[in-house]
Order: structure tokens, then sequence, then C-alpha cells
């Protein structure tokens, strides 16, 4: 007798899948997400770099700033031509322009420079991260419809596990050099191997691929059931832009946690530089687990009850981290803010495939970015302008926060275009 997952391994191989079937890509996608996901272990750099230059906390973080910034320009394009073209030309263009802005930082060895780091760093260096992070997303959603909110968090969870290898291994070159930037060539090397390497496994699924007993996967039809979107229509919903406010509120409130977690765990609860920098390690498995945790969640209890719960949580953790001089308490709350802010990407994917389909997913969801750059500028510049200013966490934090409590009106407000439900429901599924 031949089994469900015999017939699924040898379908896929007849269709034209790698030898090791659909789950190979899948392990290819995680290699490039780790190496772009690296821009996560920014925090490390803080302290380097003002002490270097004599930079303030704000100068510090501009690059990281910049590069968030400007993802939504590589995934916007990246998204519209590898529903075009595949998966492989974007993700390797995206890869190699990503590697070269790490590379080109290392240039950077005066105080004023600050711009040729924005530049390559942030400029170069995010344009190809968005570019090469948007493929595997919008790939995997094709190769897995039965398993959407699942492979989206993996696919993800790669990314979020970056700073998890790059935080210890980047403390440890920045401690045996005086020329903090010089870091920054090594690293971008690595990231280009990885990339090329695993962005060469990339590719869509043939014409008329099908997944034994899933009946969307050939249509590619919306979960609600809906047609499938193009982009155009889908900015015609006024569901995308509740989706995109809603992924950039979440993503404001931990990235400004992500981009102080060293300092604030120096300065809150008084760690030393060396355990900051395992910490921030150690919290990339937090911000890669929630990716899978809550995207695998929502599958089963609704996507907008998973955006309920992470800004929830976020908003209580936010409150109480400024005053947890406790180092295990403040890891806990750290823990759960990363959760949070992982599950935000891991489940958006997830939720913009139910409402719109999946034959245009990489358009839709890469214009959809533009909320991680939104995000990703408003909260680390809200956290450092206020820390400048009052030079305390205690306001920064408090401030966020309260922005998280208000952002819970808006999963409960949304609802899938064309979907029929009770006016009480909150389940977006």
């Amino acid at each position: 007798m031949t089994t469900r997952g015999s017939t699924e391994a040898t379908g896929n191989r007849a269709a034209g899948s790698p030898p090791g079937g659909r789950w190979l890509i899948v392990v290819a996608a995680v290699l490039v997400q780790l190496a772009l996901g690296a821009v996560y272990a920014w925090s490390v750099f803080n302290k380097p770099l003002q002490t270097q230059f004599d930079w303030s906390k704000t100068e510090a973080v501009l690059p990281f700033e910049v590069a968030i910034g400007t993802i939504f320009i590589g995934s916007f394009v990246g998204g519209r031509i590898q529903d075009r073209l595949g998966p492989r030309p974007v993700a390797l263009v995206g890869g190699i322009l990503y590697s070269i802005g790490i590379m080109l930082a290392s240039l950077v060895d005066s105080a004023d420079q600050l711009w040729l780091l924005v530049l390559t760093y942030g400029v170069l260096g995010g344009i190809g991260l968005g570019a090469a992070y948007i493929t595997p997303i919008a790939m995997l959603g094709k190769w897995f419809p039965d398993k959407r909110g699942l492979i989206t968090g993996i696919a993800v969870g790669g990314f979020g596990f970056g700073a998890v290898i790059t935080g210890p291994l980047a403390k440890s070159m920045l401690d045996n050099t005086d020329d903090k930037t010089s870091v920054f060539l090594p690293l971008g090397i690595g990231y280009l191997v990885a990339v090329l390497l695993g962005a060469s496994f990339f590719r869509n699924p043939p014409a008329g691929y099908t997944v034994p007993g899933y009946e969307q996967a050939a249509s590619g039809k919306a979960a609600t059931g809906a047609r499938a979107y193009d982009l155009k229509e889908a900015l015609r919903t006024p569901q995308w832009y509740l989706l995109t406010a809603i992924l950039a509120l979440n993503t404001a409130c931990g990235i400004a946690f992500v981009s102080q977690a060293s300092d604030a765990a120096q300065e809150i609860a008084g760690a030393s530089a060396a355990t900051a920098s395992f910490f921030v390690g150690i919290m990339g498995l937090f911000n890669g687990g929630g990716r899978i945790l809550w995207a695998a969640t929502s599958d089963r209890i609704g996507r907008m009850q998973a955006f309920l719960g992470m800004l929830a949580i976020q908003a209580v953790c936010f409150l109480l981290i400024p005053h947890s001089s406790a180092f295990a308490l403040f890891a806990i709350l750290a823990a759960l803010i990363y959760l949070c802010y992982g599950g935000g990407f891991g489940t958006m994917p997830a939720t913009a495939a139910d409402f719109y389909g999946t034959p245009n997913a990489g358009a839709i969801y890469g214009a959809m970015l533009v909320a991680w750059s939104i995000g990703g500028v408003a909260g680390p510049l809200i956290t450092s302008v206020l820390y400048d200013s009052s030079d305390s966490y205690t306001l920064p934090f408090t401030v966020i926060g309260v922005l998280a409590l208000v952002s819970l009106a808006l999963p409960l407000l949304t609802r899938a275009p064309g979907a029929r439900q009770a006016p009480s429901s909150v389940s977006a599924r």
C-alpha cells in the first residue's frame, strides 16, 4: 500500500521538485534566512561603535534603522519580479547585494563616515535583504498550501535564528580588534556563501502541482473561498491597509526592544557586556521560535486572535521591563517580547495568503512589508530619542507598552474580504 507521505514525495519528484522533495527547499530557505537575519544582532555593535567613533546612541542605531527602513524597496520590487521570473534570480541578486553592502561597511574608519555606514549597511544591505527575504516566503506558500501557517513560520523562523549565530560571533570578533567596522568584511563573506548555496535550490512548483488530499493547492484561492487577488485588487480592499497597520505596530513594538536589547540588559538588569551579547544571541532563539509557534498556533485559533495575543503580551511586558532589575525576570519578559515580535512575521504571510490567495503572494505581501520599514524606523527612533532625552529606558518602554495596548483595536476590526462572519467573531482563518 502506498502511504500519503510516499505518494506526495513521489508525486513531487515526478512533477519536477528537487530529489529531496519540497522539504529540501525549506532547508535551503532557512539557510538563506539565517544569513539575512544576522541584521537582528545589530545591538551588539551599538556600544563598540559609540566608543570608537564617539557617536550618540541615536547615531549608532541609524544604520540599523535605515536597513530596516529600506527593506520595503527590495521586498516590493523583488516580490513583483519573483511572481514573474521565479524566486531563484531574485533571491540571488538580493542576497549578493545584501552581502556586498555588509562587506563595504568595513571601509568605514572615521567618525565623519557615518553616512558611508548608512549607505552600505543600511541602504544597499537593506534593499538586498528585502528582495532576498520575500522570495522564500512567497515560494513556500505555493509548495505547502496544506501547512501555510507552519511553513511560513519556519521560513521566517530562520531569519529570527540568524542573531543566535551572529550575536556571539560578532561579539568575539569585536573584542579582538580595535577597528570595529573591520568585522563586517568576514561576516559579509559568510553571508554571501550561505545565500548563494541556499538560493540555488529555489524554484516554484510546476504547473498543475497539487498536494494529495488538499483541494485548494491547484487554484491558489484564498482560504475564505474567495478568488485569488492581484496586487491592484488587494490594494483596493481596506483589509490590506488594516493588515499592514497591524504588522507595522507589532513590528514597531518588538523592534524597539530588539534595537536596544544588549544595552537595556546592561543598564536595567546590570548584565556585563559579555553576558548581554550572549543574551542577544539566546533571544534570537525566541525570535525565530516565535515565528514558528505563533504561525502554527494561528492555524488553530485564527489569525486575528493570534495578533491579539501578541500585542497584549507585548503591552504587559513593556510596562514591566523597565522595573525588572533582576536579570532572570528581565530575560523572561524580553523572551516574550521576542516571541511576539517574531510571531508577527510568522503569522502575517499566512494571513495575507488566506485573504488574497497565493498566485500573487510575492507582490501582495512584498508591498505589505512597507509595515516592516515603517515600524522598523519608528520603534528604534522613538526608543533612542526618548532615551537620550530622559537617560533612562523607563519612558521609552512605557510609551511602547501603551502603543501596544492601543493597537489591540485593529485585530478586532479586521475581517477577511468577502468572508461572511458573525459580528462578534474576530476570526480571520
